[in-house]
């Protein structure tokens, strides 16, 4: 009967450092447990073809939206009447790329983790006396866009009718400010947020 009552100290001073041991966030060996599937990654890809992007007929393009932290392409049509001349088939063109962009993703682009960064109301006009003849005037000026949603445009702008095809585009505001030359580099589509498109003053050319 000694033994045992001497033997409860002993009980109770192991049982008191395994309450400490646990208050410093020493854990005994982990279990596996099953709490269900990990969260599903963003997959930016479409696995089957978006019938609401193809409901409508017109010219076929391609817009950059955001997925994740990086710009990739969507297939798009915008509506440029038959007959148009260049100079108003390239605004056309360049208006229906932007009101593409402000559209909010389909049920299925959400699904994928597609975004954008541009907002709805921006409109896009010809050049000015004195831009280059291939400059294209935002009604929001450049510097007022996100680096996101300037990366998505110039990177749309860059790869379309409404551009040279030679991977930049000249663009500029409302204001008096003259435009500036953008490109769509590797590490703009890989990183909007963090980089913006480079630009350079496109006097004399």
């Amino acid at each position: 009967m000694t033994a045992r009552l001497a033997a409860v100290p002993r009980l109770l001073a192991v049982l008191a450092l395994a309450v400490l041991l646990a208050g410093c966030g020493i854990r005994a060996t982990e279990v596996p447990t099953n709490f269900g599937p990990a969260p599903s990654r963003v997959q930016c890809s479409l696995s089957e073809p978006d019938v609401s992007t193809q409901a409508a007929r017109g010219l076929p393009v391609q817009v950059f939206l955001l997925c994740g932290s990086s710009l990739v392409t969507v297939d798009r049509t915008v509506r440029v009447p038959d007959g148009a001349a260049d100079s108003e088939r390239r605004m056309l063109v360049a208006q229906g790329l932007l009101d593409q962009l402000a559209t909010p993703p389909s049920t299925a682009e959400k699904e994928a983790g597609y975004s954008t960064d541009v907002r709805g109301g921006i409109s896009v006009g010809g050049p000015r006396p004195g831009d280059p003849e291939d400059a294209l005037r935002l009604s929001t000026a450049p510097a007022g866009l996100t680096s996101y949603a300037l990366a998505q445009i110039v990177c749309t702008f860059s790869d379309s009718a409404a551009a040279q095809g030679d991977g930049s585009v000249v663009l500029g505001g409302p204001g008096a400010e003259a435009p500036r030359r953008y490109e769509c580099t590797d590490e703009v589509r890989a990183r909007p947020g963090s980089t913006e498109p480079p630009s350079k003053d496109v006097a004399g050319e």
